[in-house]
C-alpha cells in the first residue's frame, strides 16, 4: 500500500497513488488531494510566508486521472498588501483543476477584544463515532486514506452531518503537510457526508470548490459541518462551516451537478 497521496516525479510533477482515488470513478482522483496540491503549490510561490490566503477557488475542468501530474503557478496581480495567484494541475496535455486565490499580508491589528471570540468548535473527535465512507469495492482510496469521526449524520445517513477528518498519509511522501494542505483535503467533503439523498440513487458532483479561510487551522483534525440542497433543476449547492478544536476557521461552499444513477 503506498504511503503518501502523491510521489514527487521531477520538478514540479507528482506520481498520484491509489489513496487519491475518490468515490465516482475508480480511475479519477477525489478532489480534496488534487485541492490540497494545488494549495502547496501556492505556499511555493516567492513572497508566501508574508501572505495569508483569504479564499481560494477551485475549478474542476474535468476528471483528474490517477497517475502522474505537473503543476504551474504565477501571480496574476502583483500588490504590496493583496496579490491574486493562480496554480494549475494537469497531466500534461490538458488541465484538470485550476485554482485562483486573493492573498493577504499579515498585518497585526489591534481589534477589540470583543471581536476576537471564534465561533467555538462541536465536541473534539474522541467524542464522535467512526463509520465507513460510500462503498467503492476499490481496496485503498480516499476512503481509506482519511480518518474520520461523525457527531452527527454520515455518508450512508441522508442529511446534514457534522465530523472530524484527518490524513492517515502525508500528501507527498517525505513532507509534514501544512495546515493549509489539512485544510483543503476535507474541505471537499462537504457534499459526501450531507447529501439529502441517497448516494446509490443519485450522482452529487461538485463542478467547483471555494473555501474562505479566516485563519490557518491548528492540528491534524479538521472539523466540517455542512449542508446541503439539491434543486429539482439538476443544480444543487453545499454549505460547510470549517473548524479546528479551538472554533471556526473558515467556510467551503460546493456548486453541483445533480442527476439521478
Amino acid at each position: 500500500m503506498p504511503d503518501a497521496f502523491y510521489l514527487p516525479d521531477g520538478e514540479r510533477r507528482f506520481l498520484a497513488t491509489e489513496l487519491t482515488r475518490g468515490p465516482w470513478d475508480p480511475g479519477a482522483q477525489h478532489a480534496g488531494p488534487p485541492s490540497a496540491l494545488l494549495g502547496r503549490e501556492l505556499e511555493l510561490l516567492p513572497e508566501a510566508g508574508d501572505f495569508q490566503l483569504g479564499r481560494v477557488t477551485f475549478e474542476i475542468l474535468g476528471p483528474v486521472p490517477i497517475g502522474p501530474v505537473t503543476l504551474a503557478s504565477r501571480v496574476l496581480r502583483p500588490g504590496r498588501r493583496v496579490q491574486l495567484v493562480e496554480a494549475e494541475l494537469g497531466d500534461g496535455e490538458r488541465t484538470s483543476m485550476r485554482a485562483s486565490a486573493w492573498r493577504l499580508r499579515r498585518e497585526q491589528v489591534d481589534l477589540p477584544p470583543r471581536v476576537l471570540a471564534r465561533t467555538p468548535a462541536p465536541s473534539g473527535p474522541e467524542e464522535g463515532r467512526a463509520a465507513d465512507f460510500f462503498p467503492t469495492a476499490q481496496d485503498h482510496g480516499y476512503h481509506t486514506a482519511m480518518e474520520v469521526r461523525f457527531l452527527s449524520g454520515g455518508f450512508m445517513e441522508e442529511g446534514p452531518a457534522t465530523a472530524w477528518l484527518r490524513m492517515r498519509h502525508p500528501l507527498v511522501a517525505g513532507e509534514e503537510p501544512s495546515a493549509l494542505q489539512r485544510l483543503l483535503i476535507v474541505a471537499d467533503v462537504g457534499n459526501g457526508v450531507s447529501s439529502p439523498v441517497d448516494f446509490r440513487e443519485f450522482l452529487f458532483l461538485n463542478v467547483e470548490l471555494t473555501v474562505h479561510i479566516e485563519q490557518p487551522p491548528a492540528g491534524e483534525w479538521i472539523g466540517i459541518d455542512a449542508i446541503t440542497f439539491p434543486r429539482p433543476s439538476g443544480v444543487g449547492v453545499t454549505e460547510a462551516v470549517l473548524f479546528d478544536r479551538d472554533g471556526r476557521v473558515g467556510r467551503a461552499a460546493q456548486t453541483l451537478l445533480v442527476s439521478a444513477r
